[in-house]
């Protein structure tokens, strides 16, 4: 059984950043190892409601408003929530409390299970699915979870059973793992993005190397070209010991129905780190055949008036609005807009030119978009999606398609890109009557 270092002992003062559903679950495991727990939140009234009562009842401290140094006082351990920068924590974290991202801790506590992890900029949740689906045509046991969702800790907490755990890992995760070895991981490609998160591109690159950093000889490491050639430049020793792999688009997965290159090296990857638990190419091929998009990723969700209505919310990298531009042969009512995080879109000026009829701007970022696009596609900007998806339908010709494919984070107007993609399902429902 491999050995994984404990860095939690009973006792030990930890403090949780954040109150969301990685927070609240490394807040219980903390509690079920020992810990003397401290909830730290900037705000008071978002602490869940179920959450208050888990406080309550397992007797947490707590500590609201702006961080300051008194909120980390005394910490052996600090979870940081994934949203938080690490830049803006730093200075008041006490030097020898060990930082620790929630997924390592919980990690830490299942010594006796494969892992399957992936990062990138692109594709994370699309990839680990498939992982998960292919595992589960070959009979595995899998808990999918991680970044996409579910928190490892509610794996431990729950004493859930598996063959092999599958976690989508963050760039914000892999800044705060010191231990973190995953059997396979897999890096799919690494553009720019998160850079109103990370102080610049090589503290990005850099975090998500951090993946592939504890890796041993027997481990596998898996990398798409363009990020083995930014990896290669790299000292990265856990890459340099581990068995490593590049995967390109062999045209084994071409008659798959998901769209676009981006999706066939997706399965390419996912097939690669499946293969070592027993997945055959008929099975993955089987596999990919029942797969189904995730919600917010390329997924119809009307047709009317000649128009498919088409929610690629999850689309917040100026790489991901390439990808799905690509995915289409018939034209585009492109919207996009949003709170922007960086990334090249006067890159795009080819692929709008060739596939985009018009583009509908929403929300912030009206000066960015405008200055990269202007005079290269028909441009209009609005203060809200609907009232730009609307401006839109006037433009449409029969066979168009609507995407939503943002290329920004959601912050601006929405909670979240899952509420974005919801809001534009209910627009694309009204629309298409």
């Amino acid at each position: 059984m491999e050995y994984r270092p404990q860095v939690v002992t009973p006792g030990c003062k930890a403090v949780v950043v954040g109150t969301g559903r990685s927070g609240q679950a490394a807040a219980r495991l903390l509690h079920s190892l020992g810990a003397s727990v401290r909830i730290v939140n900037m705000n008071e009234e978002s602490v869940p409601e179920t959450f208050r009562k888990t406080i309550a009842e397992c007797g947490f401290e707590t500590a609201f408003g702006p961080h300051t140094a008194e909120q980390f006082a005394g910490a052996d351990v600090v979870v940081p929530s994934p949203g938080v920068p690490m830049l803006k924590l730093a200075a008041f974290i006490p030097e020898q409390a060990v930082v620790l991202a929630e997924v390592e801790l919980a990690w830490s506590c299942v010594p006796h299970l494969p892992t399957i992890a992936v990062t990138g900029t692109n594709g994370k949740t699309t990839t680990v699915r498939l992982c998960d689906a292919m595992l589960r045509k070959a009979g595995k046991r899998v808990f999918l979870g991680g970044n996409i969702g579910t928190p490892l800790s509610e794996f431990v907490l729950e004493r859930q059973e598996a063959d092999v755990l599958v976690l989508e890992v963050s760039s914000f995760q892999l800044q705060t793992c010191r231990h973190f070895r995953p059997t396979v991981g897999v890096l799919l490609n690494v553009t720019e993005d998160h850079l109103d998160y990370h102080k610049d591109m090589q503290e990005y690159l850099d975090a998500k190397l951090h993946l592939f950093s504890n890796m041993e000889q027997g481990d596998k490491a898996l990398l798409g070209e363009e990020a083995q050639k930014l990896a290669s430049g790299s000292n990265n020793a856990g890459l340099q010991r581990a068995e490593q792999h590049v995967f390109s688009d062999t045209g084994r997965f071409a008659k798959a129905h998901l769209k676009g290159t981006h999706n066939r090296l997706n399965m390419e990857a996912a097939y690669a780190a499946t293969a070592p638990f027993g997945v055959t190419l008929d099975g993955a091929l089987a596999a990919v055949k029942d797969f189904s998009a995730a919600p917010h990723t390329l997924e119809t969700v009307a047709r009317g008036h000649g128009i498919v209505f088409v929610n690629d919310s999850k689309a917040t990298t100026v790489d991901s609005v390439r990808a799905a531009l690509e995915s289409f042969t018939d034209p585009v009512l492109l919207l996009a807009g949003g709170h922007y995080k960086g990334g090249d879109l006067a890159s795009l000026a080819d692929l709008l030119k060739k596939h985009v009829r018009a583009v509908g701007l929403y929300g912030d970022s009206r000066d960015v978009f405008e200055a990269a696009w202007d005079g290269i596609v028909d441009l209009e900007w609005h203060e809200s999606m609907e009232d730009a998806a609307r401006a839109l339908m006037h433009k449409a010709h029969d066979g168009d398609v609507m995407l939503l494919s943002p290329a920004t984070s959601s912050f601006d107007q929405y909670a979240n890109y899952k509420a974005r993609g919801d809001d534009f399902r209910r627009i694309a429902n009204i629309l298409s009557k």
